[in-house]
């Protein structure tokens, strides 16, 4: 693979993971320097986390037809758009316009990436070590996005946060222009029908959930949203089942093996990044803890994944995969009812800090027994197809993750507040001044005034009642992590250790983990080998396999230096 491709695919995928972990660094201050409402702090995650979602598979396929240099050239310049967007916003319009243009870059960055590896190698010992070099730089990206927004917001400003990454994604364009292109257009086309029905519901249905606790989930507009969603995702279903080239393979979820972990993979990815947004929310927003701060326990939960790896590599290798993701989700779900037991008084990040690695330590099981699990579930030459589908399902339970916790959360809060303010001994006046700011914003605009002001007055109750709230998300997500591991232990039953070229070298599990999802906003893992690029075993000789996360087939590819 030559030099100048390599280094433009790290460049670019080391980019697109900063830009969508940093600003779990910066929830703190983006609600208090933009006056953010809860539904609003919990958009800026999932406004980055949905264009992954629903539109990577099918830039993969993009660069399939119109090669893969000008999705990576053009995704690194939309970054650069999205990041300035974002710098100059003063309201939260404008902060959302630029984090959903830094998501979409980031879905068309990530496959196009990824792809190019793929194309640039001949043997498949050469792709291996260009796919573990692919997967670091996108650890090493989710490794400085809390270091770089922490001390970027702490010692210089906000916006200087966004700026920097801005110039980065510049470098970045130029770069891109060294690399070779490539692309594979034989037999490919897009699913239109699936495309559009699934981003219709999909978004309709994350705007029901985040806006539910502040619209109130009978408002007309909340109940449209739901309807919406429940239609448009019928739609895609109908739509999957009926194209030649579907964004979802349906036909895969015959295999019991494979259906039962795409289940564990939403609901495990779910817990964990839900554990994520409610740990920003808890240190950043409610307790106003600095970025830099904020940025050691996601630091030590990136750090241990990133050292556990090669440990997890040999687990998979010597016990049965379903073993290991039942203990993966089984930690996450300790280190969730770990912090929900915390008290909110408790703002000593030394606190958090076992959780958060008991937390990091069981998403690296997770991670990397999901991707094995699906992977060797379904016959060889399907492969490709497994990872795809499965990766676009753990996109989907991050994307909900956050949503559905900050709703519950939220809920939550917003209820206890009323009732404990009125039983409060505050004076009328003040209850009166605190009620009127929470009709507003809720609880955490009440958090968020003057403590000398008057309904700065009902401050203290606004953080026990969004401290409560966030325990019960926390739970949640502890609930959550149970379940997919007992429904685990029940469903799994033909899924076997790993064997041959369907794993990963501890050297690509070692960046596996640390991928989208290291970061608290974030979602790409890396694939064993035969799952998303689609390296072949010795017997898997045809060419035009699936590439799974690209959602591409490389054709050719696979029998190049055989």
């Amino acid at each position: 693979m030559r030099t100048a491709t390599l280094i433009a695919v790290c460049v670019g995928v080391c980019l697109a993971q900063l830009a969508i972990a940093m600003p779990a660094t910066l929830s703190g201050a983006l609600q208090q320097n933009l006056h953010l409402t809860g539904s609003q702090v919990t958009w800026v995650t999932d406004v980055l986390l949905l264009p992954i979602t629903v539109l990577e598979l099918t830039f993969g396929v993009l660069g399939d037809l119109f090669g893969r240099k000008r999705l990576l050239t053009g995704g690194a310049a939309l970054l650069a758009v999205g990041e300035l967007i974002s710098a100059l916003a003063r309201d939260s319009t404008l902060l959302l316009a630029g984090q959903l243009l830094s998501g979409i870059a980031a879905a068309a960055i990530f496959p196009s990436t990824l792809a190019m590896v793929a194309a640039g190698t001949s043997t498949l010992r050469e792709r291996a070590r260009g796919i573990a070099v692919w997967g670091a730089a996108m650890a090493i990206g989710g490794g400085l996005a809390p270091l770089l927004g922490g001390l970027t917001a702490t010692y210089g400003s906000l916006s200087l946060s966004f700026y920097s990454v801005a110039v980065l994604a510049v470098i970045g364009v130029i770069i891109s222009r060294f690399a070779q292109d490539s692309n594979a257009p034989q037999g490919r086309s897009l699913d239109w029908a699936g495309q559009v029905t699934i981003v219709i519901g999909l978004s309709a249905l994350l705007y029901g959930v985040i806006q539910g606790p502040s619209d109130g989930w009978s408002s007309p507009r909340v109940v449209t949203a739901f309807v919406t969603a429940a239609v448009f995702l019928v739609l895609f279903l109908f739509a999957e089942s009926r194209v030649r080239s579907p964004l979802l393979q349906l036909g895969l979820f015959r295999n019991r093996d494979f259906a039962a972990v795409s289940v564990v993979a939403v609901l495990g990815m779910f817990s964990f990044l839900g554990f994520a947004y409610a740990t920003s929310f808890r240190l950043g927003v409610i307790q106003h803890l600095s970025p830099i701060l904020l940025a050691v326990p996601f630091l030590a939960a990136n750090g241990v994944m990133v050292v556990q790896a090669p440990v997890t590599a040999r687990l998979l290798e010597r016990a049965k995969p379903r073993v290991v993701l039942c203990s993966g989700a089984l930690l996450i779900a300790v280190g969730a009812f770990w912090m929900a037991a915390l008290s909110i008084t408790n703002r000593s990040v030394v606190a958090v800090l076992a959780p958060q690695i008991i937390v990091g330590v069981g998403a690296a099981l997770l991670i990397a027994s999901i991707s094995a699990v699906a992977v060797n579930s379904v016959p060889a030459h399907l492969a490709g197809m497994a990872s795809g589908a499965i990766s676009m399902l753990r996109d989907l339970g991050l994307t909900l993750g956050p949503a559905i916790v900050g709703a519950v959360a939220l809920s939550r809060a917003s209820s206890m507040f009323g009732r404990h303010l009125e039983d409060s001994a505050l004076p009328p006046g003040l209850k009166a001044a605190a009620g009127a700011v929470a009709q507003a914003g809720g609880p955490l605009a009440v958090n968020s005034v003057p403590p000398n002001s008057p309904p700065g007055q009902a401050a203290p109750i606004a953080v026990a009642a969004l401290g409560s709230g966030y325990s019960l998300g926390f739970a949640v997500c502890g609930v959550v992590a149970v379940i997919a591991a007992l429904f685990a232990v029940v469903t799994l039953r033909g899924a076997s250790r790993v064997a041959g070229a369907d794993i990963p070298s501890p050297a690509e599990t070692a960046v596996g983990p640390a991928g989208r999802e290291a970061g608290a906003t974030g979602s790409v893992d890396i694939p064993s080998p035969a799952g998303s690029v689609d390296i072949p075993s010795p017997a898997e000789t045809p060419a035009g396999q699936e590439a799974g996360a690209t959602g591409s087939r490389e054709r050719g590819v696979a029998s190049e230096g055989r």
